[in-house]
């Protein structure tokens, strides 16, 4: 059984920064595709950011470079790194697995909720002006 369990989330004023954790079990974070999505209240869950097998690294164009997505094999946990913060990025974050290894590294730039078959319940981020 996969378990994604998300932490860091918290309420911060804009231009301040975060870490996102989600640690995993079950699962091998370096294997297949992962990925950081995000919801606002009323709105669709959006892809932030996706790792394929520990080494390639993609990003939604609307980060322009503040957020890194990263992984930890020793502790089998997978980061995003939140800089700049601005009110907009205010929403529940998830992170989630393939943990069917079903999806190529094509599929995992251009992934979307429905591909992804294990998920963390969210931290939510607040980002205030």
């Amino acid at each position: 059984q996969v378990l994604l369990v998300e932490s860091g989330g918290a309420s911060v004023q804009a231009g301040g920064s975060l870490r996102l954790s989600c640690v995993a079990s079950g699962y091998t974070v370096r294997s297949g595709c992962m990925a950081w999505f995000r919801q606002a209240p009323g709105k669709e869950r959006e892809r932030v950011a996706i790792i394929y097998n520990g080494a390639y690294r993609a990003y939604a164009d609307f980060l322009k470079g503040r957020f890194t997505i990263s992984q930890d094999n020793a502790n089998n946990t997978a980061y995003l790194q939140m800089n700049s913060l601005k009110p907009e990025d205010t929403a529940m974050y998830y992170c989630a697995a393939d943990k069917k290894g079903d999806i190529s590294i094509g599929g995992c730039i251009s992934t979307k909720p429905s591909d992804f078959n294990a998920w963390g319940r969210g931290t939510q981020v607040t980002v205030s002006s």
